[in-house]
């Protein structure tokens, strides 16, 4: 089951200002800065309560955020969502009729991740995450 949003995502073409927006508004700095090598991005980590923000900027221009960038802009690129188990997780939601983009793999903040199909999801990119152990 989707226990908590573990957190947002939201892609950014200046990793320094947003971080600096971000900073303002929540009233802490960043608590990590972690580059994703295999999605050629760079990750900055809020704490919000008891979720985080996820700022993500590009590494390459062809990467997938710079693309993402580039045909929406700015802003919310994906909500995660923690799990106990993400195989039985993506099993379950498999057989309900929900397709997997990629994953389980590795990704930032020491997770274990994987998406579903926006078009599946009224449009949201949607992550699991799992904690590794």
């Amino acid at each position: 089951m989707l226990n908590k949003i573990e957190h947002l995502g939201i892609a950014v073409r200046d990793l320094d200002a947003a971080e600096k927006i971000y900073t303002d508004l929540l009233g802490t700095p960043p608590y990590k800065r972690e580059p994703v090598a295999s999605e050629q991005v760079m990750t900055s980590f809020f704490q919000c309560g008891k979720s985080k923000i996820e700022l993500l900027a590009a590494t390459d221009p062809e990467s997938t955020i710079a693309k993402y960038l580039e045909k929406r802009g700015e802003g919310l690129h994906h909500v995660a969502f923690a799990v106990d188990d993400i195989d039985s997780e993506l099993q379950r939601l498999e057989r309900l009729g929900y397709r997997k983009i990629v994953g389980p793999k590795d990704g930032a903040d020491n997770k274990t991740i994987a998406f579903l199909h926006p078009k599946d999801t009224t449009g949201m990119l949607v992550e699991l995450c799992q904690e590794k152990v």
